[in-house]
């Protein structure tokens, strides 16, 4: 139990949504995952300047996070892309993200039709007449496109492998994701203590017992569409579906019911590597008694949070985890 947990003496003081996937808020990938979607011009605010805490800083707001989870009786965590970069997962919204650098695309052609567009002439007799003198793409210090399958043979990260630990430990009660590459079940956290919002590119699911089925390849497909195989168990002959939702799908009943119960409850959330500006996923830590965020990047609600981590993320579980004295790796 966290609370017998023998931590160093304190030196600081300290209307329910809808289910659509779909809406991040005004002002959790690879690309071949993101390439599925549907069009969705409304992707929210990318590319926001990250920020680093300095050292002395970072140690002391570590030792208040430690404080918070000793003084916590019912913890959850709601985890999103930040989590997964260190395994070589590219995230959406950060510098280098999916939709960042697609936003960057275009308006890089935006601009390249707009100076095509302007080099006309009215030679021969007032006909408007195109001159094909494209100019070359602007330099760039940009990283090719992430490869189609980032997500095949990805280890768990030092995140994934802590936040297993903790709910083995029962520290944890519960781990809600926005992530759909599978690395939390990779991890070793049952399924039963696993909210899967959006949906998870190894799972695929019978339409008529619920049966789901953990793959180690990416099943492909999104909106629930089958992918070919029947369930497996000896009295059902249902047909499987993939698990991924598209922008306006809704969240499934059971994990996103579950998660609100667990936040409702829950003395603290852990905001891990998630922009919260997906929602209703993004305002779930808002209905707990105290949240903490740690993002690279500002979120819409850090003006609400007991604390504002401004880490990576594996930085900060690994100092908590040395804070709590428990072994993970």
């Amino acid at each position: 139990d966290h609370n017998n947990l023998n931590l160093p003496s304190p030196a600081l003081h300290t209307t329910q949504p809808n289910r659509s996937f779909g809406m991040p808020l005004s002002g959790g990938g690879s690309g071949g995952y993101a390439a599925r979607l549907s069009e969705y011009k409304n992707k929210g605010v990318v590319g926001l300047p990250e920020r680093h805490d300095s050292t002395r800083v970072l140690e002391k707001k570590l030792l208040k996070l430690a404080q918070l989870v000793y003084a916590s009786p019912k913890i959850a965590v709601l985890t999103g892309a930040g989590i997964s970069t260190s395994a070589g997962i590219p995230d959406f919204r950060g510098p280098k993200g999916i939709w960042t650098l697609e936003d960057k695309e275009k308006k890089k052609a935006g601009k390249s039709r707009k100076r095509k567009h302007e080099e006309t002439s009215t030679e021969g007799g007032g006909e408007e007449v195109t001159l094909e003198m494209e100019s070359p793409p602007p330099p760039s210090d940009d990283p090719p496109p992430p490869p189609d399958d980032p997500f095949q043979a990805v280890p768990p990260t030092p995140t994934h492998m802590a936040l297993a630990k903790l709910v083995s430990c029962n520290v944890l009660q519960c781990i809600i994701t926005q992530n759909v590459d599978g690395v939390h079940l990779r991890s070793g956290v049952p399924r039963d203590k696993l909210c899967i919002l959006h949906g998870d590119c190894f799972t695929e699911k019978c339409e008529k017992c619920g049966e789901e089925y953990f793959r180690d390849f990416d099943i492909g497909g999104v909106s629930f569409k089958y992918t070919g195989r029947s369930c497996e168990k000896a009295d059902c002959d249902g047909l499987l579906r993939d698990t991924i939702l598209d922008w306006e799908d809704e969240l499934p009943e059971k994990d996103w019911d579950m998660a609100q119960d667990v936040c409702d409850e829950a003395d603290l959330v852990l905001a891990l590597g998630t922009s919260l500006r997906i929602v209703p996923a993004g305002q779930l830590p808002l209905r707990a008694k105290k949240f903490v965020i740690v993002n690279l990047q500002n979120t819409p609600y850090d003006s609400e949070a007991e604390l504002v981590i401004h880490a990576k993320v594996d930085e900060v579980m690994t100092g908590l985890m040395k804070l709590l004295r428990i072994p993970f790796t």
